[in-house]
């Protein structure tokens, strides 16, 4: 018989429950938050856990699977839990994808950034799950669960990444803290010691169902069906599905409007050409000259002239570099058929002093980017 690893837990985990602490498990429809659940419930059990216990999913919309929602629903009806089932009320996951390649268009028009920004989310800018998921989880829990301290069951194991290895068993979720609403809470991750065939045999033990990605088209993991952290081999299996053509279309049209490819090495639209009319293979074809036109065109910017993250610049561009970033704005302008402001080298002048002023209003003080001396005084002789 199979060893399973358990709940891992601490004595503060351990503390709250005696203390009927309210807990949400995260499910999404794959394997392990199904163990997470399983094993959450059976634990609460063996602990005599008097608080509320729910099973709570973020569906993104037309991106996920069609059997996601599905999968979560016999999860709870199987173990007799609620589900709660929360959504972004301003769109799903595509929706804010597009709005945000319309957001970063204006944004660049009007010089809130130096260069375009692609309209995806990234390993390192994972607005997906920050907005669509966990903002919007915490949300429904601060709102319920008023003056409580509750536990965030969050299904991720040490396993699946190097930086998964290094997770605690408790967290502090600041998204679960709100004054408004007297709440606190932690992210508690049960299952960081379970393995992939720990998780598999589970299933098998448990008689349960795993998610039709898995069983009916291989996949290897289950998020959405096309994910900006998929191996080409699973984005290959989801397209596979009839259910996700139009989603796998809809997302290749954005590529090819924003000349951003989904993944940094690889472009969607040569996931699966084949359900491409052609129109879009012509479309797909002259986005990926137009990525290579805009990088050559951006490549003039130092490092020091662009914004930091938050959208501030760093320091005042010399007359010369004003004049490197006209000619580079409006090319880029050209390219994308873009109206944009501040085109000029006065203009663009007047608005990083306008910016930086309102930075130092503020009282943001910025790490700027290193300049070396040659670099400075061959700029200052232009000027």
């Amino acid at each position: 018989m199979h060893n399973f690893p358990g709940v891992e837990t601490i004595p503060l985990i351990i503390d709250l429950l005696h203390r009927r602490a309210p807990v949400a498990v995260g499910i999404s429809g794959g394997k392990d938050s199904n163990v997470a659940a399983f094993e959450t419930l059976r634990y609460l059990r063996e602990l005599g856990h008097q608080g509320e216990l729910l099973l709570i999913h973020s569906d993104l919309g037309r991106i996920e699977h069609t059997d996601s929602l599905p999968a979560c629903q016999r999860l709870a009806d199987h173990l007799g839990l609620e589900l709660v089932v929360v959504r972004r009320e301003k769109g799903d996951m595509v929706d804010r994808w597009l709005q945000r390649w319309h957001d970063n268009l204006g944004r660049y028009s009007t010089l809130k950034c130096v260069k375009l920004v692609l309209p995806w989310s990234t390993p390192n800018m994972r607005f997906c799950t920050s907005e669509l998921k966990t903002s919007i989880v915490c949300r429904y829990l601060v709102e319920r669960f008023a003056h409580e301290t509750i536990l965030s069951v969050v299904g991720i194991r040490r396993q699946e990444s190097p930086a998964r290895a290094k997770t605690n068993v408790l967290s502090l979720q600041e998204k679960l803290e709100n004054k408004t609403f007297g709440t606190t809470g932690y992210n508690w991750h049960p299952i960081l010691a379970w393995t992939l065939e720990d998780v598999l045999a589970y299933h098998q033990y448990q008689n349960f169902s795993l998610h039709e990605a898995y069983t009916k088209f291989l996949m290897s993991r289950v998020s959405c069906s096309f994910c900006i952290l998929s191996s080409v081999l699973d984005m290959i299996a989801s397209a596979t599905d009839p259910r996700n053509h139009d989603v796998y279309r809809e997302l290749v049209d954005l590529e090819i409007a924003s000349a951003f490819s989904f993944q940094a090495d690889r472009w969607l639209g040569d996931v699966a050409p084949h359900l491409l009319s052609a129109e879009q293979l012509v479309g797909l074809a002259v986005a990926k000259q137009k990525a290579k036109e805009r990088s050559r065109i951006q490549a003039r910017i130092p490092d020091h002239l662009e914004y930091t993250r938050s959208g501030w610049p760093q320091v005042m561009p010399t007359r010369a570099e004003a004049v490197m970033l006209s000619e580079v704005r409006r090319t880029i302008a050209d390219l994308y058929e873009l109206s944009i402001s501040y085109a000029d080298p006065d203009a663009i002048l007047q608005r990083y002093e306008e910016l930086m002023a309102k930075r130092e209003a503020k009282g943001i003080v910025v790490k700027t980017a290193r300049i070396l001396p040659v670099q400075q005084t061959l700029w200052e002789g232009i000027a």
